[in-house]
């Protein structure tokens, strides 16, 4: 029972790990496969969950969101604050810890207002701007993170190429959230949490010194000597806490692709794909593999990064499987409102591919 469950929780990292092994036998282990890991993405990843989930145990998130909410005087507002602080917290602390975080708080305001029946449509807005939030920046997607560092992009270029599709997407949620009734409520602004100043503080330098390790300011190795050594005697709870299938599936995925690109036949399938549009391919092969997977694979066989940066973070949306995040709302909602899952199923669908086909229509047209 222990073994299913595990693999039910971590069916991608699962996945990963039996298309490297089944590759192993193709590409048998070598010297070269030292060469298939990119050692600064796993490491400032780790390095960032840990800080961040250090900042989730002081409840810092919740305590500031639960503020902003509270300053909602209507329906439509609350929707769009509980949309913005999900879409600017996938930028800051990515896609799936935004969502650990600020779920269950859309879940509380909604349910404090006896507002319940619209509880499928805000999770699938709020999953919809933290799987598009985070691609403004390097660490705000996963798949962000490893291409930043694969191709080695300039920050200001990177921001450029995300900036236009960005704007649209916020446009979009804008636009998502008019249809809601503006019905006035009031919430307790009376919380028994208080900020732990001292270690908020602490926490937040550590986020920092994170965020300068990915923009390649200090070396990635006096991160993994300070950061962990820290966080160890304050918090050691935070290291636990790390989504370490995450970068386990990074790991696998890394062997996965490697082996691919030195099978000739499927190196040259795959590169006369993208040389065809590699924008529409990432996009396709996220809605099947999901948008870390294809980041990882795709990379191996073109060069065209601003193409496949758009298409990885534009093809997080789309079916339930195009995003490791989208998974995380499901079984959020399933397990709050079991009865009502066909009705998430198709707001979640409709909205997704609503969103995929004009994000996606609009980058085509810039680029």
């Amino acid at each position: 029972m222990k073994a299913i469950k595990f693999i039910k929780k971590n069916a991608v990292f699962c996945i990963a790990a039996i298309l490297a092994v089944i590759t192993c036998f193709l590409v048998p282990p070598d010297k070269e496969y030292f060469g298939y890991f990119d050692w600064k993405t796993l490491s400032c990843l780790f390095l960032t969950l840990a800080v961040v989930c250090a900042l989730r145990n002081i409840k810092f998130f919740t305590i500031l969101a639960r503020k902003l909410v509270v300053m909602a005087g209507n329906l439509r507002l609350l929707f769009l604050l509980l949309v913005i602080i999900t879409f600017i917290g996938s930028m800051i602390i990515a896609n799936d810890m935004a969502l650990i975080t600020f779920l269950p708080l859309g879940y509380f305001a909604l349910s404090v207002t006896k507002q319940e029946k619209y509880m499928a449509y805000l999770f699938v807005l709020q999953n919809i701007s933290a799987n598009l939030g985070g691609m403004l920046t390097p660490f705000g997607n996963p798949q962000n993170l490893y291409l930043y560092s694969f191709f080695n992009i300039p920050t200001g270029e990177f921001c450029a190429i995300m900036l236009p599709s960005f704007l649209l997407a916020v446009t979009l949620l804008v636009v998502a959230c008019i249809p809601i009734k503006p019905i006035k409520f009031s919430l307790d602004n009376s919380f028994s949490e208080k900020l732990n100043i001292k270690k908020t503080i602490l926490y937040c330098a550590l986020f920092f010194l994170s965020i300068l390790i990915v923009f390649r300011i200090i070396p990635f190795l006096l991160g993994l000597l300070v950061i962990p050594v820290i966080l160890f005697f304050v918090d050691r709870d935070s290291l636990k806490m790390v989504d370490y299938s995450l970068l386990g599936t990074f790991f696998f995925f890394f062997i996965f692709a490697g082996n691919l690109s030195r099978l000739e036949a499927v190196n040259t399938i795959i590169s006369s794909l993208l040389q065809k549009d590699t924008l529409i391919v990432s996009v396709l092969s996220c809605q099947f593999i999901s948008n870390v997977p294809s980041a990882i694979l795709l990379s191996r066989f073109t060069a065209d990064y601003p193409a496949l940066l758009l298409g990885v973070n534009i093809g997080g949306t789309g079916t339930i499987i195009a995003s490791l995040a989208s998974l995380i709302t499901f079984n959020e909602f399933k397990l709050l409102h079991p009865e009502q899952t066909k009705k998430y199923i198709g707001i979640f669908t409709a909205a997704n591919l609503a969103f995929l086909v004009i994000l996606t229509l609009a980058a085509k047209f810039i680029f």
